[in-house]
């Protein structure tokens, strides 16, 4: 038999009570068996039904929010009533009864007043119940519990959102009226290293059809504020997901050297073949994947080329410059981008002779995308799929403007990657833009295509 005191939310709460009926959670109204034999043959319309439930509070003079409310009292009466039931089962009798063989060696011992922090309604304060042999462990407030679990994930939220821990302190006095200190908010944030530190170090799959590389800039404090690399790593696997696989602080500026030590840590944690890896062109770079992947086909983002190009022209000079070169990317082969790179560059170096220089340089790495199928092209010809988490980044860094150390910097960094995409709908749009390159991908690269049940 169950009670459901369907209060002035008209929001049931069930609770298992004995044949007579159970009393209602807040004290007021009929048992949910005697109520519904009453209405049964004479059902209202919802909308009738919800007016007359919402009466009630305003017939009582109760708020639904505030210190008094009646989502405060709601929330108390449940988590009590809770409690209580978890002691009952913890002596094996209720309140008042005796055990079978007439001994009661653990009895109920009062209760402990105690303030717990919730996410929707903020502080309340609840009798929690005690056992004379200190015996009793309860679950759904634990000892030495001070915040529901709600609390914590909002406080993570806030943070990898880019609000300081100033900013979450007085958001939680200003919406909920909770006093949650600065230290309590960095304690609460504390609690992810460990978690961070098992993430970095995962073990990863054996082959990815692309991983994309790049490094972000981030003010630490370290003596003096200075610039920092963090380096980022996204791979797509053979299905179409895309991972971040991992972050990693540098002592200094984006450097080869240190890709080195980067990509020898992603073949440790796993992965032996890499088809394209996209990276923005860091001079050096190519030679430090031929050391970790030989077979790895790098590949330098078109966007960022492009990028360069318009930063040795004038800008009254951006969009002539922008049609000659799109023939370079858009070419059939190698040899038509050829010629359509030397069209450009005959046009243009005698008024900035630096861009002859940069395309020449880049060449090598620039056209090998240009022997593949469109399918291939269209995802690994830019640097898109990592610099759209950049901005997430940099979105959540400019709050902060600079870190203490770069342990809060990796922890502000990892907040936001685990806060990507909750819906789940970006994984679904990612995996069909890839599916029609995955199928050129297993029939260009079939020899170093995993079988069955090896990617792991």
């Amino acid at each position: 038999c169950l009670s459901k005191c369907v209060t002035g939310l008209n929001w049931p709460v069930v609770w298992p009570v004995g044949k007579a009926g159970g009393r209602c959670l807040l004290g007021q109204g009929e048992t949910w068996h005697r109520r519904r034999s009453r209405t049964r043959k004479n059902a209202t319309p919802s909308g009738r039904r919800r007016s007359h439930s919402c009466a009630w509070p305003r017939k009582k003079g109760l708020d639904l929010t505030g210190p008094d409310g009646l989502l405060k009292q709601f929330t108390k009466s449940v988590l009590e009533t809770a409690l209580d039931e978890e002691m009952t089962e913890h002596l094996g009798r209720a309140k008042h009864k005796k055990s079978k063989d007439g001994r009661a060696a653990n009895t109920r011992n009062g209760t402990t007043a105690k303030t717990v922090v919730t996410d929707s309604v903020g502080p309340v304060g609840i009798e929690v119940p005690r056992d004379r042999d200190g015996s009793f462990e309860p679950v759904v407030v634990r000892k030495r519990q001070r915040r529901l679990p709600g609390v914590d994930e909002v406080v993570l939220s806030l943070y990898a959102r880019g609000l300081t821990t100033g900013e979450i302190s007085a958001h939680f006095q200003e919406i909920y009226g909770a006093d949650v200190s600065r230290e309590t908010v960095s304690r609460i944030t504390e609690r992810v290293v460990a978690e961070k530190d098992e993430w970095c170090s995962r073990p990863l799959d054996r082959v990815y059809a692309a991983v994309f590389i790049d490094a972000t800039v981030v003010k630490v404090r370290d003596g003096q504020v200075a610039n920092r690399a963090f380096y980022v790593a996204v791979g797509v696997d053979l299905e179409g997901g895309r991972d971040v696989l991992g972050i990693w602080a540098s002592p200094a500026a984006e450097g080869a050297r240190y890709w080195l030590s980067v990509l020898t840590e992603l073949k440790n944690r796993g992965v032996d073949d890499v088809f394209f890896l996209i990276c923005d062109g860091l001079k050096g770079l190519p030679d430090a994947v031929g050391a970790v992947w030989p077979l790895a086909i790098v590949q330098t983002c078109v966007v960022h080329l492009l990028r360069n190009t318009f930063r040795h022209a004038s800008k009254k000079d951006w969009d002539a410059i922008k049609r000659d070169v799109k023939p370079i990317y858009t070419a059939p082969s190698a040899a038509a981008a050829a010629a359509a790179r030397d069209a450009m560059l005959d046009k243009w170096e005698a008024r900035y002779p630096a861009i002859r220089r940069l395309w020449m340089d880049a060449w090598e790495r620039f056209i090998p995308f240009l022997d593949y199928d469109v399918e291939i092209r269209r995802v690994i010809c830019t640097t898109n799929a990592i610099e759209s988490l950049n901005a997430r980044f940099k979105r959540s860094i400019r709050a902060r403007g600079h870190f203490p150390d770069e342990q809060a910097a990796l922890k502000c960094m990892y907040l936001t990657v685990r806060s990507l995409d909750p819906t789940g709908k970006g994984r679904i749009r990612w995996s069909a833009r890839w599916k029609p390159a995955l199928n050129a991908f297993a029939i260009t690269f079939a020899d170093r295509w995993p079988s069955e049940g090896t990617q792991q």
